[in-house]
């Protein structure tokens, strides 16, 4: 599924677009299909909600996380995504950071960045001398 399936869904704009998304979404919470969702897509979605919608991080984390537990839609990495989601909103980071720093933790690894965000991110982090 691409990102716009699930802007259209969470904005409800263009009316028309929204009720097609909303109907798509539907059919796979009903089991009639499967809908799988990338990292990038996610990523794609919160920047658009973000940067063109104006939506907080609460608001992002708050329409996106129950979302991404529906049966239906298959999720890359759905507990690293949800985990993301969630800590850009406690961190007050950008979600490419939470999900970078969340997958490290997941592998048991670190982060290396100049980004100082990392150090709300409670992730190993090493900075480049």
């Amino acid at each position: 599924m691409d990102a716009n399936v699930l802007i259209r869904f969470l904005t409800g704009e263009p009316p028309e677009m929204a009720d097609r998304a909303e109907r798509l979404l539907e059919r796979a919470q009903g089991g009639d299909l499967v809908l799988r969702l990338h990292a990038v897509v996610l990523a794609e979605t919160v920047w658009v909600l973000q940067s063109f919608y104006g939506r907080s991080r609460a608001e992002i984390s708050g329409a996106l996380i129950p979302l991404l537990t529906e049966q239906g839609l298959r999720v890359e990495r759905s507990g690293v995504m949800v985990k993301a989601l969630a800590r850009m909103t406690n961190a007050n980071v950008d979600f490419a950071d939470a999900l970078l720093a969340e997958t490290a933790r997941s592998r048991n690894e670190g982060v290396a960045s100049f980004d100082v965000d990392f150090r709300k991110l409670e992730v190993l982090w090493h900075e480049p001398d």
